[in-house]
């Protein structure tokens, strides 16, 4: 996320509306006088919409860093794992301007003359923003300083203060935040933050820290994990029963769920507490197809395809023979989220006319994402996606999820949450009691710390988080609370291959590609097999990866999955769940101690 100083954004933003002379004129470049700013309530709106960050459409990018996704590109944690981190090559992170700017406003706000209810908004946003830059800060490096005021050059003592414990730190968010849900008012600007937006945040702060509480021995902490998922328990449970939202459905199960991420107008849709807007006529566009589809940097791995149950409800990894499933083969009767999130065989991409044949290539999975991906030409439409910042789905599946960890979850809890979203997609209820009855191997396996009555149930909610939000960039952030951080060790692997030969990849039946051997030479075009509708077969010469060819399987001829890379990760635990403090910060200030390992 890009960080400016408050004049810029103020700037940029009086820019973008208007060009107004006698504010130019009011606010020197190298500073903004409280003296001349802060007095109207007018002038409160103009800062606080400066302060206004939003996750945006890279988010489609996000699970880069996760289990979900194979890549190509210089992602921290997979250089963390594979190489020799230290605080001298781990340097970003450590940026504390935008801090200064709210607590700039924080300390100036109260002086204006405007009404006590708005000073309070404003405070309320501020404090809203603050939470958010310390809840990054915490996630990052757990202890940090906790800065509530501003500081001057003269405060030397705070200026060389040392880290403050995660519950100080912790406890000022959970104040930010209890004061804006309090006062922040419902009816905001299109595209900002309001009350329910603060109360959505509010409780994923609390389901976050609670569970990272429960499940991180390291911290010593798990005592207080109960209060903070009750909280969020609470919270969720609020935004349920004010009655303002509902998940988005018109009935179609196949097509309900992808039409929040393919929307250019999600102001009116009822599951959206916070949205985005995008307009390529307004110079904001959304356009990132060419980072999210194709061969370029990231693709979705065959573990997330394996995570899907099958549209009876039932598990695909409970299917005899499921890992050596061919692409046609795993997309028949799965989740219809599946099919809305990749690509699935018989896509079609604009403007094509025929069925999307996936390309296969070195270091990829085979899997194409549709999530964040628009499929159109039209150049207006294209970068004009809104992308929604915190859907009321989350609301739910924050209740249902620490009411799990708490041990209280009950049928008629998931039925009111979990199961709205299955629903919506036409899937089958979650049963609680089959669900804690017999766990599934295939997810106990990958989070062996859960335990006790309950384990079933919070497997399967840990599935449906996994499901429902898929390449939106929730899935690290999970992995980091839930202490799950070793399964990044796991290399992601890609479409299975039984060995050389043709096949289907659109679900016609009729062969499409065709694997042939590492020596052997791939014709040209007029010496090409075509299939029975005339097409000529795209060839794809295969071995392992210490072979000159352009697809890797882990047998070479003798098939197997595609291999995406071969450098062994290691997750150092509890270490890699932290980040060091820039080697130069420490410099500065040697009362920045490194914990948990780090030099």
């Amino acid at each position: 996320m890009k960080r400016y100083s408050i004049y810029t954004l103020i700037l940029s933003l009086f820019c973008f509306s208007s060009c107004d002379e006698d504010f130019m004129d009011r606010y020197p470049q190298t500073s903004i006088s409280p003296e001349e700013f802060f007095k109207t309530e007018e002038d409160l709106r103009l800062y606080v919409d400066g302060l206004l960050t939003l996750p945006d459409m890279f988010e489609y990018q996000a699970d880069q860093s996760s289990d979900n996704m194979a890549t190509t590109g210089a992602v921290e944690i997979k250089s963390i794992m594979t190489g020799t981190p230290n605080s001298q090559n781990i340097t970003s992170g450590w940026d504390w301007e935008r801090l200064r700017n709210i607590n700039y406003f924080l300390e100036n706000s109260p002086n204006a003359d405007a009404s006590q209810e708005a000073i309070q908004h404003y405070e309320g946003l501020a404090r809203y923003y603050r939470a958010v830059f310390y809840f990054d800060k915490v996630k990052r490096y757990s202890d940090v300083p906790w800065y509530g005021q501003l500081l001057n050059p003269s405060d030397e003592e705070l200026l060389y203060k040392g880290r403050d414990s995660r519950e100080t730190v912790i406890s000022g968010i959970m104040e930010d935040l209890d004061f804006a849900a309090a006062h922040v008012w419902e009816e905001v600007p299109s595209g900002t933050p309001g009350n329910w937006a603060v109360k959505a945040f509010y409780a994923r702060v609390a389901l976050y820290e609670g569970s990272y509480r429960k499940y991180h021995e390291e911290l010593g902490l798990q005592g207080s994990a109960n209060d903070l998922l009750t909280l969020a328990r609470d919270l969720s449970e609020e935004i349920m029963d004010s009655g303002n939202f509902s998940l988005h459905q018109t009935g179609n199960p196949e097509s309900d769920y992808k039409a929040l991420f393919n929307s250019q107008d999600l102001s009116g849709n009822s599951e959206v507490i916070l949205f985005n807007p995008y307009d390529l006529n307004k110079d904001k566009s959304s356009d990132i197809n060419y980072t999210v589809f194709g061969t370029y940097e990231q693709s979705p791995s065959r573990d997330l395809v394996q995570t899907y149950l099958m549209r009876d409800g039932s598990r695909f990894t409970d299917r005899a023979g499921f890992a050596t499933l061919l692409y046609v083969d795993e997309f028949e009767n799965r989740d219809p989220r599946m099919s809305q999130t990749l690509v699935y065989p018989g896509w079609v991409r604009a403007p094509e006319p025929d069925a999307f044949i996936p390309i296969l290539n070195r270091n990829f999975t085979g899997y194409f994402q549709q999530k964040g991906y628009n499929n159109t030409i039209d150049n207006i439409a294209l970068g004009s996606l809104d992308f929604p910042v915190y859907r009321y789905a989350e609301v739910l599946l924050t209740y249902a999820e620490a009411l799990a960890e708490l041990g209280s979850l009950t049928q008629a809890d998931a039925d009111i949450s979990v199961n709205l979203l299955r629903q919506r997609a036409g899937m089958p209820d979650l049963q609680v009691s089959q669900a804690n009855a017999l766990p599934d191997a295939f997810l106990t396996a990958k989070y062996p710390n859960v335990s006790g009555p309950m384990t079933g149930a919070i497997l399967e909610v840990r599935r449906e988080r996994r499901v429902e939000f898929a390449l939106e960039g929730y899935r690290y952030d999970d992995l980091m609370r839930w202490s799950a951080g070793e399964l990044l060790e796991n290399i992601p692997e890609g479409m299975y291959f039984p060995g050389l030969g043709k096949y289907d990849m659109t679900g016609d039946g009729i062969e499409d590609i065709i694997l042939i051997g590492k020596d052997a030479d791939v014709p040209g075009d007029p010496e090409k097999e075509t299939n029975s509708l005339g097409n000529m077969l795209i060839y794809y010469k295969t071995g392992t990866v210490d072979d000159n060819v352009t697809v890797y399987t882990k047998n070479g001829a003798q098939g197997g999955t595609l291999v995406t890379e071969t450098t062994e990760r290691s997750f150092e635990e509890p270490k890699y769940y932290y980040r060091p403090i820039p080697f130069q910060q420490v410099s500065l200030n040697p009362n920045l101690e490194q914990i948990f390992g780090w030099e």
